[in-house]
C-alpha cells in the first residue's frame, strides 16, 4: 500500500461502474376485433400518452400491424404489457402486447 511523505497511509478509491438497466420495447399488435377507440384508451390509461400521440400509435398498429408504444426497463415493460392484457380481457378484446429487447 502506498504511503504519503509524512508516513500516513493512502487508500485508493475504487470506481465501480454502474451498469444501465437493459431496455425493452413494448409493442401493440393489430387484430381484427379490438376497436381503434379502445386502443387509444389503453395508450392513454396504461402508457399516459396524450390523445394525439395515442391516435398516431394506434394508426401505426392499424396500418402496419404493430406499433411501438415505448421503451422501458424490464420490470416496467412487462408490468405495462400485463396491464394491457388485463384491460383487454376485461373489455373482452383480444388485444395483444409483446415485449422485446431494444
Amino acid at each position: 500500500m502506498p504511503y504519503a511523505i509524512d508516513g500516513t497511509e493512502l487508500v485508493r478509491k475504487r470506481r465501480e461502474k454502474i451498469k444501465e438497466p437493459e431496455e425493452y420495447r413494448v409493442i401493440l399488435l393489430n387484430d381484427d376485433y379490438t376497436t381503434m377507440e379502445f386502443v387509444v384508451k389503453v395508450l392513454m390509461v396504461v402508457f399516459h400518452k396524450k390523445e394525439e400521440d395515442a391516435v398516431h400509435i394506434m394508426l401505426d398498429v392499424h396500418q402496419k400491424g404493430k406499433g411501438i408504444v415505448g421503451v422501458y426497463p424490464y420490470d416496467l415493460a412487462f408490468t405495462k404489457a400485463n396491464q394491457v392484457h388485463a384491460m383487454a380481457r376485461k373489455a373482452e378484446f383480444p388485444l395483444k402486447c409483446v415485449v422485446e429487447k431494444a
